[in-house]
């Protein structure tokens, strides 16, 4: 978001990229190449790809000038600038004044569309600060690489704080209180209590909202695209929006493809586009209210601070030991309908730990299920809170699968408008007890067609279910090049068990870290 001429907020979809830690690499002759590459994480594949986007080489002395100059100093002034972070789209610098004076510069890689995404998160932090959120403050930036340093930037503050990544896992589990305390602070406080429940206009005096700049709008060949992103005033146009920016992909790109022909996608694509009129209500606004909600809930964007009256054996009054002093990382936030916040799949929870199994975690990417004694519940109360529920993951679903760039499957997709069909008593837009004749599912499926896609469905989660247990032990291996030690054990086994010559050329033809072509699917 920027000021009033500059588009400003949009929603976010974390990067789907997995990287590994790696050690600190050799000394090279460039004194700064450091500053401009990629030096702390591993891929498991197409790792030339993934050095190549996160490379940004830009002018030095420049940035340096442009630093000093945003807090009132010289150049002169500088006594270091050394990396201090790399995440999923930029880079972050450590700059020490000779003063003591610490300030963060960052540049992003290069991910489209940088200059809204860059004003979008100057003017979110903007507003964020006014309403008394504690975010970093903004020194300078320039979405534009048209000035000395060459290269789009930001200047804010260092935040002075224990990251909550430090703490937060040792505080669930000894001491949940404490935890659910800090929760309560991020939720109640800061975010909901100021932001969430404050819906946002589409402009003001000070401040627009803008087109939508997350990463999948524009991922790949779908920044050539002329579709609307926004900003959009009904909730119906921002649930169909995803889905028709696909459409026009898969038109104007997809019947290219050698491996996979999109008109099966494309079909139920459609069908969700037919289905979502009828999924919104016409009475009230708990869909149609546009809120704020971090992109990014985790416990490495929390900085926390020992309260000074609190002690290891004591609370103070239910706010717990630790202060939030600041909540970082804005980019690619989301200005949504409120029960559309429930798609940007929050890391910060405290679970039970003896959880009722109906009322285990959700993420969007998955299709919610109804509680097993659903069909026990009496209380007409109760049944509707479970029913809505039930109702906004639902929806939250279908509008994640309905724009997620197209891999060659369609098969979440078309298994969620199967449930949404079977469960429409639920899902269609007309509330319990209300006058209003419920509409039938504009969409229907074929029985024959139901069994089938769903026995593969079945099929598909019992092959996918190795995969992720491989995925999660090489996660948990980021020292080193463990990871990348695991996966060359891992297909030399394979090799070894494989009984034919032509057995191990299939192998290694198959493997699922081989290099690939990337560029089919973009």
């Amino acid at each position: 978001m920027a000021r009033s001429s500059t588009p400003g907020f949009s929603k976010s979809i974390s990067s789907t990229a997995i990287p590994v830690r790696r050690r600190t690499l050799s000394k090279r002759p460039d004194p700064d190449y450091d500053l401009f590459n990629s030096t702390s994480h591993r891929w498991l594949y197409n790792e030339s790809l993934r050095l190549a986007e996160r490379q940004r080489i830009f002018n030095l002395p420049g940035l340096r000038q442009l630093a000093a100059h945003s807090v009132g100093r010289q150049p002169s002034d500088i006594l270091s600038l050394s990396k201090l972070g790399e995440g999923g789209f930029n880079r972050t610098f450590l700059i020490t004044m000779r003063d003591g004076f610490r300030m963060v510069a960052r540049v992003p890689y290069g991910f489209p569309p940088v200059y809204l995404t860059v004003a979008s998160e100057v003017a979110t932090m903007d507003l964020l600060h006014s309403k008394g959120i504690p975010v970093p403050k903004i020194y300078g930036y320039n979405p534009s690489p048209d000035n000395e340093a060459r290269t789009e930037y930001m200047f804010m503050e260092y935040v002075q704080g224990t990251s909550l990544a430090d703490v937060w896992q040792d505080t669930v589990q000894n001491d949940p209180d404490e935890s659910r305390a800090i929760l309560k602070q991020v939720l109640d406080r800061d975010l909901e209590g100021l932001v969430t429940r404050t819906p946002i206009p589409l402009e003001d005096d000070r401040f627009c909202v803008g087109p939508d700049v997350s990463h999948m709008s524009w991922f790949g060949r779908r920044s050539q695209l002329d579709v609307d992103r926004g900003p959009f005033a009904r909730a119906q146009d921002m649930l169909v929006a995803p889905a028709l920016k696909e459409l026009a992909y898969l038109k104007q790109f997809g019947y290219g493809y050698k491996e996979k022909f999109p008109a099966e996608h494309t079909a139920n694509l459609r069908r969700y586009l037919e289905m979502v009129p009828s999924l919104i209500r016409n009475t009230g606004t708990d869909l149609g209210r546009f809120c704020l909600r971090h992109p990014d809930l985790r416990d490495g964007n929390v900085f926390v601070e020992r309260r000074s009256d609190s002690t290891d054996s004591s609370s103070v009054a239910g706010n717990g030991k630790w202060r939030i002093v600041s909540i970082i990382d804005w980019e690619r936030t989301s200005a949504l309908p409120e029960f559309l916040h429930d798609s940007v799949f929050q890391q910060l929870c405290v679970y039970d730990p003896q959880p009722d199994p109906d009322e285990r975690p959700w993420h969007p990417n998955i299709a919610p299920s109804l509680p097993g004694n659903f069909s026990e519940i009496t209380d007409e109360g109760q049944r509707a809170k479970v029913e809505e529920t039930y109702r906004r993951q639902f929806i939250n679903h279908l509008y994640v699968q309905s724009g997620g760039p197209w891999m060659g499957e369609t098969l979440e997709l078309k298994v969620g408008l199967m449930k949404a069909e079977e469960n429409w008593d639920i899902l269609n837009g007309v509330a319990r007890g209300s006058s209003v004749p419920a509409p039938s599912c504009p969409i229907t499926f074929d029985p024959q067609d139901v069994a089938e896609t769903m026995a593969l469905m079945k099929t598909q989660a019992r092959v996918d279910w190795p995969l992720r247990i491989f995925e999660g032990i090489t996660r948990i291996s980021e020292a080193g090049r463990e990871a990348r030690k695991f996966c060359r054990e891992e297909l030399e086994e394979k090799l070894e068990r494989a009984e034919t010559e032509e057995d191990r050329e299939r192998v290694k033809e198959h493997w699922m870290y081989n290099d690939r072509d990337e560029e089919v699917y973009t």
